[in-house]
């Protein structure tokens, strides 16, 4: 059998399942990977070995009382946290400076959905302040790098879970996504991230959905690890804002049910802002073209449906929400330069303002919707290039730089949060670019329509299946 940390989520829980490994031995394995390597790629920002423990003992248990009986379905599996969600008795700090840590008293809900499905949860993962930019290098611990090339970033803002998995300590991990903060690690760390529909995972009960900017989900190395773990987080609750149309069938399932002859559209061009897209990123989308065409699927070329100074509409909506943490003026001082300007934009931003960048959303993604209408899904780089040089977007002394550069190496990501379809990012690719040695990874995005992740899982598990990519970072399976 393969060490453990080679084996996805889903054959993990098949060798508990089936006495080939013990929950605490997996525990103790995964434990001992995070103590060894864990701080070289800044995964994790705080780490629970007794919570570990007693979840692997609760599974233990249940595995020799089961006598037969249905098991949870990822029963002793490892799966961390995003610093973003509460887990009740663990420390948490969104990872920020500006405030004092706090211990929750309860689970969030995808919290807790994870844990009835058997995980066993072994910490934290590092988020930026916030969870607000695309890179994750906060003020309370080391920056997340991608086990690829450990000089360059794990991107963000899932950046430590996103880390964590490539580099083998996990083999899944939750993270969120408000404007691309799951499929930039994944395309970064050369890892399988999906933003599912608007409405489909629930932000309750304590949580808010606000515009439905940001949805909740995981980062794995395998298509059917995503899918299994949507099944499990794709509960709704009372009171829902926002409600996904209702999935036939098993996520799961739909990985073996591939689609055919599918209208596939391929976009190239920048749609956030206009920027240079990297020749290996649009290599990445020749390979996926190559694929889905010898599958059958047909191929158009498809243009943008709006301007990037349309886009600018999302900045209003953006920093509003960083503008409403209550601070005091000590604890403002602790802000990243990047959330006081955003803060300050978003105090600036009037009632009328904001309801007019609402109103421009909205027509966004009508025009989204008119224009893209005669094809099945979209394909389009999901990053303009690779994984960036760790330090090198963040800019303190010029925080809207900052944020330029962070709609330039993410052009394509935020489309998908504002019009509530689901997308999904896949390794299909790795190259050397020509400023460095190592292979670099290099995701595609295939966005689909609003419920229709069924058909986006079944699409990236034909190409895995094609095209298989390196399910750990090159060098992490002997470490």
């Amino acid at each position: 059998m393969s060490a453990i940390h080679e084996l996805s989520a889903l054959d993990l829980a098949a060798a508990i399942r089936a006495r080939d490994l013990s929950p605490t031995e997996v525990a103790e394995h995964t434990l001992d990977r995070i103590d060894r390597l864990g701080d070289e790629v800044g995964a994790f920002v705080h780490v629970s070995p007794e919570r570990a423990r007693q979840d692997a003992h609760r599974a233990e248990d249940l595995l020799a009382a089961s006598d037969g009986e249905p098991l949870p379905p990822f029963l002793g599996v490892p799966l961390p946290i995003k610093d973003l969600n509460q887990v009740a008795g663990i420390p948490m700090r969104a990872g920020s400076a500006a405030v004092d840590e706090t211990v929750p008293e309860v689970d969030d809900g995808a919290v807790d959905l994870l844990r009835r499905a058997g995980t066993v949860m072994v910490g934290k993962t590092t988020t930026p302040e916030f969870g607000l930019p695309s890179y994750t290098e906060p003020d309370v611990g080391p920056p997340a790098r991608t086990p690829w090339d450990l000089a360059r970033s794990a991107g963000g803002s899932s950046g430590g879970a996103g880390a964590a998995v490539a580099a083998g300590l996990v083999p899944a991990a939750q993270g969120s996504d408000g404007g691309g903060s799951i499929r930039i690690p994944a395309a970064a760390c050369g890892l399988v991230g999906l933003l599912p529909t608007r409405g489909r995972v629930s932000s309750g009960p304590y949580g808010v959905d606000g515009v439905g900017l940001a949805r909740l989900g995981v980062l794995t190395r395998t298509v059917r690890d995503t899918a299994a773990l949507l099944d499990v987080l794709a509960v709704p609750r009372p009171g829902d804002t926002y409600r996904a149309p209702e999935q036939r069938g098993s996520f799961l399932d739909a990985c073996d049910a591939r689609p055919e002859g599918l209208r596939i559209g391929v976009l190239t061009d920048p749609l956030a802002i206009d920027t240079d897209v990297h020749p290996e990123a649009l290599a990445a989308v020749e390979r996926a073209g190559r694929l889905l065409a010898g599958m059958g699927h047909e191929l158009v070329e498809v243009s943008r449906p709006f301007q990037p100074e349309e886009w600018e509409a999302f900045m209003p909506i953006w920093a509003t929400g960083p503008a409403g943490v209550p601070l005091t003026d000590e604890q403002e001082d602790r802000l990243t330069p990047l959330t006081r300007w955003m803060r300050g934009v978003g105090r600036g931003v009037t009632g009328v303002e904001y309801q007019a960048a609402l109103g421009a959303l909205q027509s966004i993604t009508r025009r989204v919707a008119a224009a893209w209408a005669d094809v099945d899904v979209i394909l389009s780089p999901t990053l303009s290039g690779p994984p960036a040089p760790a330090g090198d977007v963040r800019n303190d002394a010029d925080p809207a730089e900052d944020f330029r550069a962070q709609r330039a190496f993410t052009p394509w990501t935020s489309t998908w949060n504002i019009t509530g379809a689901p997308a999904i990012s896949v390794p299909i690719h790795r190259s050397t670019p020509d400023d460095g040695t190592l292979p670099l990874p290099f995701g595609v995005q295939l966005g689909g329509k609003v419920g229709g992740e069924a058909t986006l899982l079944g699409l990236a598990a034909a190409l895995e299946e094609a095209d298989p990519w390196p399910l750990l970072a090159p060098g992490w399976v002997e470490r």
